[in-house]
């Protein structure tokens, strides 16, 4: 009685999935060492070391993750440590989190007891950067 036509939210999910795929999240356990460019349209929580690049959309890092070498995200969230460069439009480094490099952002927030030694770097507005580098991963 009170229940919507069936044919018509089955064509808006219809829709929703042609425009927009489900990515499940990718897990590099803290027992993991990848040595390499990482590169994924999704996202990604490192619990392991990356010894490489990494380009994602969205990149959290546990207390026992790290990284050696440059991250390109739209979020980058750090809890372990990075030593290289950091460029997304949102940042930030918890309490446990120790990074040396520069961070370029549109958006940076940093915790009480965070170590950063580098530089902060503003996005222009209007730049798309680490956004334009997540599509290239894609292709």
């Amino acid at each position: 009685m009170f229940s919507k036509p069936a044919s018509s939210t089955a064509s808006r999910a219809d829709s929703a999935d042609t425009n927009r795929k489900a990515i499940a999240c990718s897990l590099i356990a803290e027992n993991v060492c990848v040595s390499g460019d990482l590169k994924s349209d999704g996202d990604v929580q490192l619990d392991g070391a990356v010894r490489g690049d990494l380009v994602v959309a969205h990149l959290t890092i546990g207390e026992t993750g790290q990284v050696e070498g440059a991250v390109s995200a739209e979020a980058v969230e750090i809890r372990g440590r990075v030593t290289g460069t950091i460029s997304a439009t949102s940042v930030k480094l918890y309490a446990s989190a120790h990074v040396e490099g520069d961070i370029t952002h549109g958006q940076l927030a940093i915790e009480p007891g965070a170590h950063f030694a580098g530089r902060s770097i503003k996005l222009l507005a209007g730049a798309s950067e680490p956004l334009s580098l997540v599509h290239e991963a894609a292709e």
